[in-house]
């Protein structure tokens, strides 16, 4: 469903372009094409439900004055609006159009009508979208930064599938490669090591606990079978037990975060498959390859970058540029539209690479979306928390569930934009009150819950919207509640445009608080039924919105709190 104020933007613009066409005809002033401009609804409501800037935007061309542009405009206007009630021009030549008040209204019937599919828009109209996103090395635990890119990404996907895209969730293993060979001899270090013998851990190896307690599931389930096997067989044993541990703990520490993957795609079987090869004979094919000093190295200065870059190291080894540039052919050998990756701050340099790649492999760079998360910054009692006492290390996101619980988590880590650096207050997340966002909007939803319990218990029924009057919502609050409500289809469409789950997390946050003020400034059951009926419809369609949006966050709608 559009929206009723994608509609009413949509009516005004056509009027607008059919009076601008009507003054072109008529001589008014000269036109040679249509410029680009807005209608929008103003910052401030005093200025009318929607404002266009169009006047402004066709006084240079037209060579008239904005304000005798806009009266020109408001001479040949013709609109279909119903709700219209009047028009103004404003400022330098705003033209500002004010509703009748009960436009409004006009969403909530549709809002009960379409229930969890309210909100839904069909912008995407089933284009093929995947979303990679964590990704993380399979060798330890996910750490906040993942955690973060876990909920961005899974937000961005429900965000998209909602805005009528076909979409994919995506995790890359890193199955192969350099850490890979470190993941193998760390692990055969503290093999050996519970047998007494003396191995040090490599310098560049992995030491956390995990991957002691790996060697010792290992041991236990295989004892000393391998003590005396040559390295390598150890090492492939080792890490083929180890990596299928990992994965699985993975798995299952980001379906706790209500995470789900379509595809689990390893690293490794582009190298089984001879797709790395392929893909970089393809480029050499293509001209973008050559050898020098006994590597290879991709032409990235022939697709805009300032310097080429290795893909084979003189050793013959492959660069991990390598397999990422096969991994992203072979997305767009699978079909898909358009590719969003979520990375981390740290791959910021990694972005023109791989568009460049892109375009060298005949693609449309313009396909592949990247967004860059920033650090996310640990705090408890106003001081950082710099590392998990439990690991000695990093806090994991298994211990940040344990803290605060998944949807604290995943709110926080949605609420502000991606590029910004994030700041996560535990104390804040787990408190129950108002000054947490979450609580807040989930409070809202439970409050709703309550009141329609209580009108149930007293043995009333909900009405059909189409028998409500709702022009007996009258104050102000009430107004801007339904207003609110009005707009979600249109913040659905905004971030799924602009991959910016935090437009949803910033609505439903504004959405709850308006319901707050109105509840504590009116009953809901009152003596007067046809009262009762008009505002228990509002609440109801509120209750609707907010559960849609917290369930885009991947957040639950709590009945009672």
């Amino acid at each position: 469903m559009s929206g009723i104020v994608k509609e009413i933007r949509e009516g005004l613009t056509n009027a607008l372009v059919g009076a601008l066409h009507a003054a072109s005809y008529n001589g008014s002033f000269k036109v040679d094409s249509l410029p680009d401009f807005t209608v929008e609804p103003p910052r401030e409501k005093e200025h009318g439900d929607f404002a266009t800037n169009l006047a402004m935007a066709l006084a240079k061309s037209t060579g008239v004055a904005p304000h005798k542009v806009a009266d020109i405009l408001l001479q040949n206007l013709k609109t279909t609006v119903t709700w219209l009630e009047r028009i103004e021009i404003e400022g330098p030549g705003f033209i500002n159009f004010y509703l009748l008040k009960s436009w409004v209204y006009q969403e909530i019937p549709r809002i009960i009508a379409a229930n969890e599919d309210y909100g839904r828009v069909n912008i995407g109209e089933g284009q093929k979208v995947q979303v990679e996103f964590v990704s993380a090395n399979p060798t330890g635990l996910l750490h906040l930064g993942n955690a973060r890119g876990a909920a961005l990404g899974d937000s961005i996907a429900a965000i998209l599938s909602f805005a009528g895209y076909d979409l994919t969730r995506e995790f890359y293993i890193n199955d192969a490669g350099n850490q890979i060979e470190n993941f193998g001899l760390s692990l055969e270090a503290r093999y050996l090591q519970l047998f007494g013998r003396q191995v040090p851990i490599p310098e560049e190896g992995y030491h956390g606990e995990d991957i002691l307690e790996s060697a010792r599931s290992f041991m236990a389930l295989e004892g000393d079978r391998y003590l005396d096997a040559g390295p390598e067989e150890r090492r492939s044993a080792l890490v083929k037990y180890a990596l299928a541990e990992k994965i699985s703990a993975i798995q299952k520490v980001l379906g706790d975060f209500g995470v789900k993957y379509d595809v689990w795609f390893s690293e490794q079987s582009l190298y089984d498959t001879g797709e790395v090869q392929d893909t970089l004979d393809y480029l050499k094919g293509r001209g973008y390859i050559y050898e020098s000093d006994g590597a290879r190295w991709f032409k990235a200065t022939d697709v805009g970058l300032e310097k080429d870059e290795v893909v084979v190291r003189a050793n013959g080894i492959p660069t991990y540029f390598a397999s990422d540039i096969a991994y992203h052919r072979n997305k767009f050998q699978r079909g898909f539209d358009r590719v969003i990756d979520i990375w981390g701050a740290d791959h910021h340099g990694h972005v023109a690479r791989m568009e460049g790649a892109v375009a060298a492999l005949g693609y449309d760079p313009a396909a592949l979306d990247v967004v860059i998360m920033q650090l996310v910054r640990l705090y408890k009692g106003g001081e950082i928390v710099r590392m998990s006492k439990r690991t000695g290390q990093f806090v994991t996101l298994e211990e940040l569930l344990e803290e605060v619980g998944k949807d604290a988590a995943r709110y926080f880590f949605v609420m502000r934009s991606p590029d910004s650096h994030l700041d996560f207050d535990l104390d804040l997340a787990r408190a129950e009150t108002n000054d947490n966002p979450v609580y807040y909007i989930q409070y809202a939803h439970a409050r709703i819950c309550s009141i329609l319990r209580q009108h149930g218990e007293q043995g009333g029924l909900m009405p059909q919207p189409s028998k409500v009057n709702f022009r007996l919502l009258k104050e102000e609050c009430e107004l801007a509640l339904a207003r609110k409500l009005a707009d979600f289809p249109e913040e659905v469409t905004s971030a799924a445009l602009n991959l910016a789950p935090q437009r949803i997390a910033r609505y439903i946050h504004e959405l709850a608080g308006l319901l707050h003020s109105f509840y504590n400034s009116h009953r809901v059951i009152t003596s007067d039924q046809e009262l009762t009926m008009a505002r228990l419809t509002l609440v109801d369609a509120t209750r609707i919105t907010l559960r849609n949006g917290l369930g885009l966050l991947g957040l639950t709608a709590p009945e009672r709190m």
